[in-house]
């Protein structure tokens, strides 16, 4: 198998642009700043880097990501509640699943999340959710608020988890099939419209 020295060096420099975003918004006191700085960077990356989730021929033309103003009220600080720790299939894009493992349920007010950890590679925290706007507003399958494989982790502020849900963004396979994406369970969806973080374009 021949591996393109190119291509490695290419995600190499997208993974870590995508971690050292991530690391400046966990710093940030001005949240709503630091949703602009994280707006206008994912722009750039959607439209100009070789590992841009975007098929190729779309980048010069894309507008996205698309996201909705920033909103405070959905800037949730949530307490974590241990569970029984349970291992889950949870379904993913292209008809297939993925090994996870529920150990702990966030609460912020109306909003409870489970927490999972996935079961493979180095591990990893990871919270997808669902919600009213899911399949109109946004991408159907649901969205991401925290996952740290991907640098997706805002930290804790006063003990408490910080679930700033205008930071929410829609999965890979949501612009390109050929990416496999875990999906968000049922027990994740909420009966609210989060009309917070990232939508889809006609909306």
């Amino acid at each position: 198998m021949s591996v393109d020295p190119g291509s490695i060096a290419a995600l190499l420099d997208y993974r870590r642009q995508v971690f050292e975003l991530d690391a400046e918004i966990r710093r940030a006191d001005n949240p709503r700043v630091a949703h602009e700085r994280w707006c206008t960077a994912r722009r750039r990356l959607y439209e100009s880097h070789g590992q841009s989730p975007l098929p190729e021929a779309l980048r010069a033309s894309f507008g996205g990501p698309y996201v909705w103003e920033y909103d405070p009220d959905w800037r949730l600080l949530a307490t974590v509640e241990p569970v029984a720790e349970e291992a889950f299939e949870l379904p993913a894009s292209g008809d297939t699943t993925m090994r996870f493992v529920r150990f702990a349920r966030a609460h912020a007010g109306a909003v409870s999340l489970d927490m999972y950890w996935l079961d493979a590679y180095g591990g990893g925290l990871f919270v997808p959710f669902a919600d009213a706007t899911s399949g109109k507003q946004t991408y159907g399958a649901g969205r991401y608020v925290l996952d740290t494989i991907k640098g997706a982790d805002l930290g804790t502020r006063d003990g408490r988890l910080v679930l700033d849900l205008n930071f929410a963004y829609q999965p890979s396979c949501s612009y390109d099939p050929r990416w496999t994406c875990p999906l968000s369970p049922p027990v994740n969806r909420l009966d609210v419209a989060v009309r917070a973080g990232e939508r889809l374009a006609s909306h």
